[in-house]
């Protein structure tokens, strides 16, 4: 490495920069071949007579149709449905004490970075809002090369060891025999997985939680799942987790609107994230880190290597050492969000590795996965994927290679170019794996430590509200009566009893059976408040209200509340019978944001019924409309209305007198002084009070 490139600078245009010269416009250029021969038809083939044979010689439909059939690349086995954006980020204070990454020190310091969410199980083109773990994965731009943090949105796996990844994978995909059912866990061989692998129990019981059907990926945690390594400067290494917490709180979809959602709008979670970032609406992660002194590692009743463990925050805090920011959308999806590739063996000097059998495995698998999508060796050279620091090797070759190298020499050690490129010692930037000392003999088994499959997903339940438990409970007893086998079925209920009586009692009854009344789930007191979504941060930020009117709407009372949603950072959309202008009783218009048609209740967080007689009455004629507010209420949103507009709520049997989150406001001057209370009951997410 030259001594120029290694002191090049990084900063949050880094990757930006570099990228623009990959990308190309097309703007009053005239068409040619790949080869740049200018084509002058691009409407016929070549033809023997106007109505005779297409003739072979003709290399414009030869490379179009060639180039055409090899457009798409094998999706990813897993989180193959998945969305990006580019942003930033920075760390709070220097973290020397804890690790020497670079990009960790300088609070002044940009480092761009990569994003991409996903589902896991289901295709390319299944829906975005489907019961399922989300991927979460941020490639690092460094100036010390790619650092890749490959996490999930729930902090456990189902597995302990890689070797079973293949079965848990094959469980619950579709059914091999007649290829269903796509996108969905709600089927015989996962079950069947789950009860005959309990290591899965914990993780499980998080994916029947409300975690598994987030609102947007922007109010989603992040999680590294694995337990890895920091390292300083002196050497020393401490055990740490990673955290990304949004800034806008966590939350969650109810199941009947995610279910709607995967009709109405299976792109609603992508949709959500490029139109927040096309507003300036910028999505904010802060990363947390947990760190245990390796002198503790035993300290604890489970063992801090098993990823299907949390580290609950109230034994080890979360300290937040910086800020993600997500401010750029992708230019185009195939190039960046398909062709990039992460590895968690993609590190940076004072990041490393653990004994984690699963991070073990999953250090093999993602390379070998990238060479069958990607093509070839040589996918760190697809622009999404290069580093912005300068590399440098003897690796050569191969499939799609991009790189011109020079000279005659292509091996280490050399003296025809006086060994270069040279290897780096580590007080020059090189890598350096820690020095654990390993020892024992080669078996095929799990440490004992690793047995206890119950006690965590037991305190999971306890730290839950008894809204969140009745949501586990009815996505237990959803899953379980699409099983066909009654068998799974029983033994999924024996398996809940070692979890807690009353959550195995209720599935049970559910699907028409008795709990087994012979089995006592271990005593475990323990519960974590930071599990509970009860918890999270409220904010009004990038909340979005439907607000329904007809011609004679309150035109002052309208205009108020949209200006005072505004001023609170919340979008209102405007919904009618059709599209065009409505105009108010005080003669001003308003446009027309979608149509009854077009639009539903489950796309909004809250909804407002605009006052003035006329538009209501007209409303209240429209079985869509009825609809409409009648779906949002038994959503549990917010919903607000004028004073005409309680007619509205009438005709869809929805009382007022005392209902938890319905605003009426009695008069237009109501609206400008007492919004606050609509917008503290949009702020509120969901007005649970209503179950009861």
């Amino acid at each position: 490495m030259k001594k120029d490139e290694k002191n090049q600078s990084v900063n949050e245009n880094s990757k930006d920069q570099q990228l623009e010269q990959f990308r190309s416009g097309h703007d009053g250029e005239a068409l040619t071949t790949n080869q740049g021969v200018r084509v002058t038809d691009d409407e016929h083939s070549l033809k023997a007579g106007v109505r005779g044979p297409t003739l072979m010689e003709d290399f414009h439909f030869r490379e179009k149709m060639t180039h055409f059939d090899h457009e798409r690349i094998p999706e990813r086995v897993v989180h193959a449905r998945g969305y990006a954006a580019h942003g930033y980020f920075q760390v709070y204070e220097p973290m020397a004490e804890y690790t020497k990454a670079n990009f960790l020190q300088d609070p002044g310091k940009k480092t761009p970075v990569f994003v991409r969410f996903s589902t896991v199980a289901g295709s390319r083109g299944s829906g975005d809002s489907v019961r399922d773990v989300r991927g979460f994965s941020t490639k690092f731009y460094t100036e010390e090369g790619n650092y890749d943090l490959v996490g999930n949105n729930i902090p456990v796996f189902f597995i302990q060891d890689a070797i079973k990844f293949p079965d848990l994978v094959h469980s619950f995909k579709p059914e091999p025999h007649n290829e269903m059912p796509q996108a969905s866990t709600a089927h015989d061989t996962f079950w069947d997985f789950v009860v005959n692998n309990t290591e899965s129990a914990h993780t499980v019981i998080w994916a029947m939680s409300d975690r598994a059907i987030p609102r947007s990926y922007r109010m989603m945690e992040g999680f590294g799942v694995h337990t890895f390594r920091l390292v300083n400067e002196q050497g020393k290494a401490r055990f740490v987790k990673f955290h990304w917490k949004p800034v806008l709180g966590v939350h969650s979809l109810v199941w009947d609107e995610a279910q709607k959602l995967a009709g109405k709008d299976p792109d609603f979670h992508r949709k959500d994230l490029y139109e927040a970032i096309e507003k300036g609406d910028y999505p904010e992660f802060e990363l947390g880190v947990q760190l245990i002194e390796e002198e503790d590692e035993f300290k604890f009743d489970f063992d801090v290597l098993d990823p299907t463990k949390i580290w609950p925050e109230e034994l080890v805090p979360v300290k937040i050492i910086g800020k993600m920011t997500l401010n750029q959308n992708v230019t185009n999806v195939f190039a960046e969000t398909e062709q990039v590739a992460f590895h968690p063996g993609h590190v940076v000097p004072g990041i490393d590795f653990t004994n984690d059998p699963l991070l073990q495995g999953r250090l093999f698998s993602y390379t070998d996965t990238q060479l069958t999508r990607l093509g070839g060796p040589n996918f760190h050279e697809i622009p999404i994927n290069r580093p912005v620091c300068p590399f440098h090797n003897n690796q050569r070759d191969g499939m799609h290679r991009m790189t011109i190298d020079r000279g005659q020499v292509s091996y280490h050690k050399n003296s025809l170019q006086n060994n270069d490129p040279h290897p780096a010692p580590s007080n020059d930037g090189g890598f350096e794996h820690y020095q654990e000392k390993v020892e024992g003999r080669k078996v095929r088994q799990r440490s004992d430590s690793f047995n206890d499959h119950y006690s965590q997903a037991i305190l999971f339940w306890n730290s839950m509200s008894d809204v969140e438990k009745q949501h586990i409970i009815e996505a237990y007893s959803f899953e379980l009566g699409k099983v066909k086998s009654k068998d799974i079925r029983m033994k999924v209920v024996k398996m809940l009893t070692n979890i807690d009586l009353y959550l195995a009692e209720q599935v049970a009854d559910s699907l028409g059976m008795k709990a087994p009344t012979d089995n006592k789930p271990m005593e475990v007191t323990l519960s974590s408040p930071a599990l509970s979504q009860m918890n999270t941060v409220k904010l009004p930020n990038t909340r979005k209200v439907a607000l329904l009117a007809d011609n004679g709407f309150n035109g002052a009372e309208v205009s108020g509340l949209m200006e005072m949603l505004k001023k609170s950072g919340i979008t209102a959309e405007v919904i009618s019978q059709k599209l065009g202008m409505l105009k108010g009783d005080d003669g001003k218009e308003i446009e027309v944001d979608h149509t009854f048609l077009t639009s539903s209740s489950v796309l909004y967080d809250a909804l407002y019924i605009a006052g003035g007689q006329h538009s209501v009455d007209s409303l209240k004629q429209k079985k869509e409309a009825v609809y409409f507010v009648d779906e949002a209420f038994s959503h549990f949103k917010a919903v607000g209305a004028g004073k005409e507009g309680s007619d509205l709520l009438a005709a869809a049997g929805i009382s007022t007198e005392g209902a938890s989150g319905v605003v009426i406001f009695e008069n237009s001057k109501e609206v400008t002084g007492e919004s606050q209370k609509f917008i503290d009951a949009v702020v509120a997410h969901r007005h649970w009070n209503r179950m009861v």
